[in-house]
């Protein structure tokens, strides 16, 4: 079993429909394949222990990240946003590699081990006998370094049997038609936009890539492209919502699916665009590097019934994830590992053949039984669908009382006044830590932080009151679409 096999089967049997295009540029998934191959033979025999990719959305992408499964090396994505010492730090821990760049991106600050070659961007012959990939379902497919946005960047390891489990799990062979299209803006190292190249190719839609990720852009190239399926990041539909309501209304007559996730969406965002986008259906997906992406998704059909009903216990899924997958088990425990019940807040923790669960130098994180701690923390209702609450180190320990971030973020921002808000702890003398709240005020409008605090002690315990509350333009986030706490919490702490 390899990635590759995806390929094979497109190739095969839709050889001459497009498979992938960018700007001008398009090939077909006979010339993907035969330039995946083209590079690969280019690789073999030449030492290396990776192969790696530096580059936005673009033809290399899908060309390298295959390319890598037919040479049967580790497919390594690096994060283009990163500075020059960072990248080398990144490149030094995968030496020796083979490192393709994108145009503009310099080959500077290389560490020792590392063969640059400009990224390939179009089609090339297959070498007469191209090698068989190797069928070995338990070697490295991919290895994605962590966002690290609580600390430094972890290799998370992902397996062909992890990867093909999810796509052959979740994707139905040749399903799409061929008009169908998926438009990618989310960045090639980070785990949605590969699983959008593997899924895509697999039900053989055509990819039109985004190289940066610009609302107008995006309207722009939907509608050009006749985009029938998109996926988003939330900070990515907020700011195509904006740019639609600024613009006028906007009517996609090709698009019938959005599916959204990397990031907690907040609810009234998410009304908001079934509100804008009528008769689209909107999934949302989550997932983790670590479990070769979606483990649980919120339907279209939960949408509509979530969005249309009055019951509030109906209509608050649509802040909820989702269920859970058919091929992955989720459990939520305590801090004993104790399973809880509908409406108890723990840990989550998954289990399927996706999951990998596995760190470069750290080895696997899976328990016994195979369970995986995503370090998320959330609760299920009793017909399943799972709340997300926030990472298990962004709990907020005051005077022994573990306080959860996210219910307060999303009181204060059931604020008419606020546009976006973010809760975390602050050392404290009296409790240990204290609750700190960095806040952006929408245009136009004023609130005081009394009365944002007076406004969640009216609803939560006294104990989730914010003592300290800070005003920002803006709150930092990564291009993925999550916030930052770490630099929140060193800015308030500081305060």
């Amino acid at each position: 079993m390899n990635l590759a096999m995806l390929l094979d089967m497109a190739a095969e049997a839709y050889g001459e429909r497009r498979a992938v295009s960018c700007g001008g540029d398009s090939l077909t998934y006979a010339q993907l394949r035969a330039a995946a191959q083209a590079l690969a033979a280019r690789i073999a025999g030449g030492g290396f222990g990776h192969v790696a990719l530096l580059d936005t959305n673009g033809l290399a992408a899908p060309i390298v990240l295959f390319a890598s499964a037919y040479a049967g090396l580790p497919y390594v994505p690096l994060n283009y946003r990163l500075t020059q010492a960072e990248l080398g730090e990144l490149l030094g821990r995968i030496a020796p590699a083979w490192l393709g760049l994108g145009p503009g991106f310099a080959a500077t600050a290389v560490p020792p081990g590392i063969s640059c070659a400009p990224a390939p961007c179009a089609g090339a012959a297959a070498p007469d006998a191209p090698a068989a990939a190797p069928e070995d379902p338990r070697a490295i497919a991919i290895q994605l370094f962590t966002s690290g946005t609580s600390g430094a960047p972890k290799a998370a390891l992902l397996r062909h049997e992890n990867v093909m489990a999810y796509i052959l799990g979740t994707v139905e062979f040749g399903a799409a038609g061929e008009e169908e299209a998926a438009l990618v803006a989310v960045p090639p190292y980070h785990i949605a936009g590969i699983s959008a190249l593997l899924s895509s190719t697999y039900g053989t839609r055509r990819i039109v890539m985004l190289p940066s990720f610009d609302p107008a852009q995006w309207v722009q190239l939907a509608l050009a492209e006749g985009i029938t399926h998109a996926f988003v990041v939330p900070t990515m539909l907020v700011r195509i919502i904006e740019h639609l309501d600024a613009q006028g209304a906007v009517r996609f007559p090709a698009l019938r699916a959005i599916a959204y996730g990397g990031g907690k969406m907040p609810a009234r965002v998410i009304a908001r665009a079934l509100e804008m986008f009528p008769g689209v259906d909107f999934t949302n997906a989550y997932g983790l590097t670590e479990t070769s992406a979606t483990i649980c998704l919120l339907t279209p059909a939960d949408h509509r019934e979530a969005g249309a009903s009055a019951d509030p216990r109906v209509r608050r899924r649509l802040g909820s994830v989702g269920k859970p997958l058919p091929t992955v088990e989720l459990q939520v425990r305590d801090a004993a590992g104790r399973v809880l019940g509908p409406e108890q807040s723990g840990l989550v923790f998954v289990r399927g053949g996706q999951v990998a669960g596995e760190y470069r130098g750290a080895g696997s994180l899976l328990d016994a039984q195979g369970w995986f701690a995503t370090q998320d923390r959330g609760w299920s209702d009793a017909e399943g669908y799972l709340f997300l609450e926030g990472r298990a180190d962004d709990v907020i320990v005051r005077g022994g009382e573990n306080i959860s971030p996210g219910e307060i973020e999303e009181t204060l921002l059931a604020h008419p006044a606020v546009a976006d808000a973010v809760v975390v702890a602050v050392p404290s003398e009296q409790w240990g830590e204290a609750v700190a709240a960095a806040v952006v005020l929408r245009p136009g409008a004023a609130a005081a932080a009394e009365e944002l605090r007076q406004w969640v002690r009216e609803r939560l315990r006294s104990s989730r009151v914010p003592e300290r509350i800070a005003f920002r333009s803006e709150l930092p986030y990564n291009e993925l679409g999550k916030v930052l706490r770490r630099v929140i919490r060193q800015e308030l702490a500081a305060a």
